[in-house]
């Protein structure tokens, strides 16, 4: 059966195109692993200095005296 079937005819310079197309989707891979870390830090960075000046974990102020009213 594969005796009688012609074979295909394969490009000379098929395993250069696909070594290449091969590091351009490593190459994409990689940016796409450090921008979402560069991302992750930076909002992490953001998160933690936000907190740090606005102390969300503190209670408010009490209020001192009672609102005055219907004197």
């Amino acid at each position: 059966m594969l005796e009688t079937q012609p074979r295909p005819a394969v490009p000379w310079d098929l395993a250069d195109r696909a070594a290449a197309r091969g590091r351009r989707a490593l190459r994409r891979r990689r940016v796409a692993y450090l921008v979402t870390w560069g991302v992750l830090l930076a909002v992490l960075f953001a998160v933690t200095v936000w907190a740090a000046l606005t102390e969300p974990w503190s209670p408010p102020p009490p209020s001192t005296t009672p609102p005055l009213g219907g004197w």
